[in-house]
């Protein structure tokens, strides 16, 4: 054998199985040194990072393969979910040696250990994974009525005109508030499904839909109400109801780590009659803020007054939200969601969202839970504690930003193989069904419209800049065509792909609130909708898209190829993103080969399929 690596956890000559490994299950490591570096001893020296233990394991030597010597053993992981660091240690006859780690050979003591996740094996539903995710801002979708906002909590406003661009600029007091609403309904939400049903939706993403006094209502002002804007409690069972009459389900945003000022816990301005927090020490909800002292001061979500941070510890907090018959995460499932999507999940405790965890499945067994994070879910550390997210207990699966990250960072300029990498250390780092899990998306509402973020030659310098920004017709030219080869990958790749609302009409903007408008229903959604509309029934009618096993083809510069492979199915993404013409070649298991975005098709020779690329040009190959 004459393989470059002396050790590589993705090769099945180094480490099986792949990846992450369930507690309790058998971990065979094979290291091969060069013959001639005359090494007779190799330990494996593991660090368990939740247990701080140190385990080394003596690795038998089974003989030279070729140039190489091998070392083996087996070792059983943990029976409890771990973190386990690793690296080897090399020693020759005379007490010479060294260590090996993924820089290589090193004899400074100073280490870059492999990483193995281990996790408690439990049920993760397939349906979120499978199927493509919509995510609505509900204020913004689609009104079917002028709202009025007399007798609301919050100084809220309407604007008349659904086209107007949502407010920006900060009130007299310098705060911008988020009051302007452009009435978004849930019915409005129910009228649009059969066309989201065309765009192969199977789950909808709402952001909050409880009573809140701003548009954005991430600022919660009764976890029991349904804004009255967006409608009532009978309007969103009937949304769920109707969704799944069209195959799609409903997860909502649960927004537990703080609440709104203006809140019927909280009650800062006294709108509500009860008594809040703010008002008196004898509030049923007193217990669920830290003051120091009561009333002016008081924790809150990065400082930001309008949102106090709850004790996610009260007890009357837990029970009020998690454990109590009906708590506010039991009585919204069985009013008909089918998932939570956990808001700013680093910064609930870990306890908290095992809870959450333990009352969803206890409520509906095929119930999802989502998290907002924005890294490696499972090296996160928050608060300086690494966190047990996707070990078994907690989230289903996390939000995948990293994905988008380095997405956008290829389509940009960057090398496809540094999108692999990137890809590849999570697949290494998360359990399988949490990887297929994921929530894959090129925007939400945190971030940047992607035809701005592609299409702009520039980020301009100010917020008024950026408000009246609108791109070029040479701009939205370029950006339509990257976004294209977003989305291929994006509908593609494993996870769920997750569309923010607009995208696949083409609407631009920078960040909040300019990311936020309202939905183009008199536009005709140029040459995205179509290529967004199909590529969601191919993800929607090939189980391949959905659960098949990821083979990278090629990935260097421009370059981009992937295969998904389920029994016998075989599909290959092909993507040139330069802006000149490409020559490549793939292998191929039949004759030929069908672009399902063109309906042209490629005769292969030999097993391999050669391809000529245009610039910018993306294949979707069955």
């Amino acid at each position: 054998m004459s393989e470059p690596f002396v050790f590589d956890p993705r090769s099945e000559f180094c480490k099986t199985p792949f990846g992450a490994v369930p507690c309790g299950h058998e971990i065979q490591f094979r290291c091969r040194p060069l013959f001639c570096e005359a090494f007779t001893s190799c330990t494996l020296v593991m660090h368990y990072e939740f247990s701080g233990t140190c385990r080394q394991v003596e690795l038998s030597p089974t003989g030279p393969e070729g140039e190489r010597t091998c070392f083996f053993a087996a070792v059983t992981a943990p029976e409890a979910p771990e973190l386990i660091w690793y690296h080897f240690r090399l020693r020759r006859d005379d007490g010479t040696g060294c260590d090996l780690d993924k820089t290589g050979y090193r004899s400074d003591g100073l280490t870059a250990p492999w990483q193995i996740t281990v996790y408690a094996e439990s049920h993760t539903p397939q349906w979120f994974g499978s199927g493509v995710t919509y995510q609505i801002f509900p204020d913004r979708f689609c009104r079917d009525r002028l709202p009025d906002p007399t007798g609301l909590v919050g100084d809220r406003w309407v604007h008349e005109n659904w086209s107007d661009a949502p407010a920006w600029q900060p009130d007299p007091d310098g705060e911008i508030r988020n009051r302007d609403f452009f009435g978004g309904t849930l019915t409005g939400i129910a009228s649009k499904l059969p066309r989201l049903a065309e765009m192969g939706v199977g789950t909808l993403y709402l952001c909050p839909i409880f009573e809140s006094a701003s548009n954005h209502r991430y600022n919660t002002a009764n976890y029991t109400k349904v804004d009255p804007m967006l409608g009532t409690e009978e309007d969103l069972k009937n949304l769920c109801a109707q969704a799944r009459t069209f195959g799609i389900r409903v997860i909502l945003d649960g927004v537990f780590n703080h609440t709104g000022s203006q809140s019927v816990y909280f009650n800062a301005d006294g709108f509500y009659p009860s008594v809040g927090a703010a008002q008196s020490q004898d509030s049923p909800y007193y217990d669920w803020f830290s003051f120091h002292p009561w009333p002016d001061d008081y924790d809150a979500w990065w400082g930001i007054r309008t949102l106090p941070a709850v004790r996610e510890n009260s007890s009357s907090y837990l029970d009020y939200v998690i454990e109590a018959p009906d708590s506010i995460v039991r009585r919204w499932l069985r009013c008909g969601i089918s998932g939570w999507r956990l808001d700013v999940a680093d910064e609930l405790p870990d306890g908290f969202i095992k809870k959450v965890r333990a009352a969803v499945e206890e409520t509906d067994p095929d119930a999802f839970l989502l998290g907002e994070v924005w890294e490696d879910a499972s090296t996160k550390i928050a608060y300086s504690q690494r966190r047990k997210y996707l070990l078994g207990s907690e989230l289903h699966g996390v939000m995948n930003y990293p994905f988008r990250t380095a997405l956008l960072n290829y389509l940009r300029g960057g090398d496809a193989d540094v999108f692999r990498e990137a890809m590849e250390t999570l697949r290494e780092n998360y359990p399988p069904a949490a990887f297929y899990s994921a929530m894959n998306f090129l925007g939400t509402h945190d971030t940047a419209r992607i035809l701005t973020v592609l299409g702009a030659d520039r980020v301009p310098e100010t917020k008024a800049e950026r408000a009246a920004y609108r791109l070029s017709p040479a701009e939205r030219e370029r950006g339509e065509a990257l976004v294209k080869l977003a989305a291929l990958v994006l509908f593609t790749f494993p996870g769920s792909p997750t569309v923010y609302y607009g995208d696949e009409m083409g609407m631009e903007g920078w960040e909040d609130p300019f990311n936020r408008g309202a939905y183009p229903w008199d536009a005709d959604g140029g040459s995205l909708l179509p290529h967004f509309t199909l590529l969601g029934r191919l993800r929607s009618q090939l189980t391949v898209l959905q659960r098949g096993q990821l083979h990278w083809l090629f990935t260097a510069g421009p370059l981009l190829a992937f295969a998904r492979e389920l029994s016998g199915q075989w599909t290959a993404t092909v993507v040139n993103a330069s802006d000149w013409s490409q020559v490549l070649a793939i292998p191929w298991p039949s004759s030929q080969a069908l672009d399902r975005l063109s309906g042209q098709t490629f005769a292969a020779a030999d097993g391999t399929l050669s391809l000529d690329l245009p610039p910018r040009t993306g294949l979707f190959l069955t």
